[in-house]
């Protein structure tokens, strides 16, 4: 049977792996160091896909809430209000609502003050 060396394969995975450590400092791009260090980068990457979904709610919970103060109501009556009302309209698309067009942001903060009275 023939000898296999991995050549081929072992200098195409240090390209890649020097290509992704490209702007690492000093010794962090030496092969052993450089391996941990990106196993740890993309399990820090997946985390931070998860809790960018996170932010992003909040960010819209504040810029509703922001919004409906001006109408003497808090952003939980606001949304049980719209639940009353049968409106079902996402907070990404309030919080755009409330930024881009406050009118019909207006005239959904007295649907949901009807609701609720």
């Amino acid at each position: 049977m023939a000898r296999v060396t991995r050549a081929k394969i072992r200098k195409t995975r240090k390209k890649a792996l020097a290509k992704r450590t490209k702007g690492f400092f000093g010794g962090r791009r030496r092969y052993r160091q450089a391996l941990s260090l990106v196993m740890k980068a993309d399990q820090q990457a997946y985390v931070g896909r998860k809790l960018r979904k996170r932010d992003f709610r909040r960010l819209w919970i504040q810029r509703i809430s922001a919004a409906t103060r001006p109408h003497g109501l808090s952003y939980s009556k606001f949304i049980h209000g719209l639940k009353l009302s049968d409106i079902q309209i996402d907070r990404k698309s309030l919080a755009a609502l409330a930024i881009d067009d406050p009118d019909s942001f207006a005239a959904l903060v007295e649907k949901a003050q009807e609701a609720l009275s």
